[in-house]
Parts: C-alpha cells; structure tokens; sequence
C-alpha cells in the first residue's frame, strides 16, 4: 500500500436524519472539533422536527428526502459527497467522531474501507438483544461471505471514493451490511478499527425484529450475488 496524500480537506462526513433533532447538534459539533471545521458534512434529511434546521445552522449541506428508510437516505448522501474519503456515522451519539482524523490516515495508508467495529471492546452499552444479533449477523457474512467480517452493520466507516462509485448498491435497512460484504468479497482492501459505542440521544426509530429479518436476509441476498457475480 501507498500513501495517497490526504487531508482534512479531502474528507466528507455523511449521514441520513430522521427526527434527531435532540441528538445532531452535539454531533455535528463534534465533528467540527475532529476536523477543525475542515471536513465537509452531508446529511439527507425526511425529519419534520427541525433537525434540517440545526444541522443548517451548524454548516452542514441539508439534502431534502421524503422518508424511504435507512439505506435510500445513507446512500444518497455518500453519492452527494463532493471529497475523496467519505466517512459515514448515524446522527444520534452513538460514534466517537474524534476517531476521524485515525480513519482517514488509515485510508491515506491505503485502506479502501476503514470499518469502525463496535463488538471488539464488547459494546457494552449496547442493548443485549442487538449485541447478540451484530455478533449472529457477523457470523453469518464471514461463512457466506468467506472472510472474517467483526461487526457488519455498524454505521461508522470510511471510504475511498472508487469503492462508492464503483459497486452497485440495493439494499435498504441491510445496507450498513453491503457496504463491508461487497466490498470484502471484491477484494478491497479492508481495516476493521475497533472503536467505543456510547449510548444513544433520542429514541431508536429501528424495530429490532422487523430490521433485524430484513438486516439477514440482505446478508444472505448480497453473498450470494457476489459468489454469482450478480450485478458486477
């Protein structure tokens, strides 16, 4: 691997709203303090309770999007994403946004997909349903998938730009799990970066069991048209 030159400069923060006015102010401001204010910061937002509004307010680019779920939102701001290393993270707390700048010396090093695994220090603070169905979710995308993935449905990442342009995307509440299998089953060059997970601000808007059948069946779907060479 080679070093590709990147800075703060070349970084775009994305992520999808839906009602997190309670939990985006302080993380936005806690990006702007990880990139000096340097990092340009997307977030697609189907929110009707002022949400679009603090994030304006804290110098985010506002993409309006009628409410399609997870993925529709999370995929739309990674094509939106105008810089080169495109780092993704849910709005509501849950992910230490000082670890930037170590995501992208990590792309800068080479890495084409900096994964942020959240099961490594045990995630203790997330609820024990959920932390079960990571780790069975995992599992199941490292037999499938032939290689070892550690947490394939955490929502803090970085990207190199070629593997966003370059891979098809269509999954919805199962993306977070396409954006590693896909990847890794290509052959990209993969880091899973065990990271902190605090608890939530706001209240959840996922359903454990109706997503979690939805978060299998997209694993089971994207290894199998990757073993196929569906959509290459």
């Amino acid at each position: 691997m080679h070093e590709r030159g990147y800075t703060l400069d070349d970084v775009s923060v994305v992520m999808g709203a839906y009602n997190e006015a309670e939990a985006i102010g302080p993380v936005l401001d806690d990006i702007d303090t990880a990139t000096d204010g340097r990092a340009e910061v997307v977030v697609v937002d189907s929110s009707d309770d002022g949400t679009a509004e603090i994030a304006r307010e804290r110098g985010a680019r506002v993409v309006p999007q009628p409410p399609s779920g997870y993925g529709a939102a999370v995929r739309r701001a990674l094509y939106e994403a105008s810089n080169p290393v495109r780092i993704t993270t849910d709005c509501d707390g849950t992910y230490p946004m000082e670890r930037i700048p170590d995501f992208l010396a990590l792309i800068d090093e080479g890495y084409d997909v900096v994964s942020g695994d959240r099961l490594y220090h045990g995630a203790e603070t997330m609820p024990a349903m959920n932390r079960l169905g990571n780790k069975l979710f995992a599992a199941t995308a490292s037999v499938l998938g032939g290689h070892t993935l550690h947490d394939v449905t955490t929502g803090m990442r970085a990207y190199h730009e070629d593997v966003i342009e370059s891979i098809r995307w269509t999954e919805n509440t199962g993306l977070s799990a396409e954006l590693l299998i896909r990847p890794a089953m290509r052959g990209y060059r993969i880091r899973q970066e065990p990271i902190a997970y605090d608890e939530r601000l706001g209240e959840t808007k996922l359903d454990p069991f109706s997503g979690g059948a939805e978060i299998g069946k997209s694993i089971l779907k994207c290894c199998i048209e990757e073993r196929l060479g569906i959509g290459r």
